[in-house]
């Protein structure tokens, strides 16, 4: 199995290297989830397949990122359809207490 260590490619890791990233990629992935709950409570299972599926880390920690500063949860989705190539988080857009719900907009 190759794993996405890196923008710009993937090498295959050993065997317990490759474990060890797997463990990564699962707890990014749970972490993820666990946080866009937090912060806009449902999460539509569209969404939780496209995280389900995901198995580079730089990309992961990036949403992990866009989930914290995100107004809305509009905002989020956006990134999280971006793709690999998006790293810019920067704005209103990402001003996580822009929006004076507090719990950003409704799915």
């Amino acid at each position: 199995m190759k794993i996405a260590v890196n923008n710009s490619f993937t090498e295959e890791v050993d065997v317990m290297d490759q474990a060890e990233m797997e463990r990564f990629v699962r707890n990014d992935r749970e972490d993820l989830l666990a946080l866009l709950e937090m912060r806009f409570e449902t999460v539509p299972g569209s969404v939780r397949e496209q995280i389900g599926r995901m198995d580079d880390l730089n990309e992961l920690q990036r949403l992990i990122l866009a989930a914290c500063n995100a107004a809305e949860w509009e905002v989020f989705r956006e990134e999280l359809n971006a793709g690999k190539g998006s790293f810019k988080l920067t704005g209103e857009r990402f001003n996580p207490v822009a929006n004076p719900s507090g719990k950003g907009a409704s799915l």
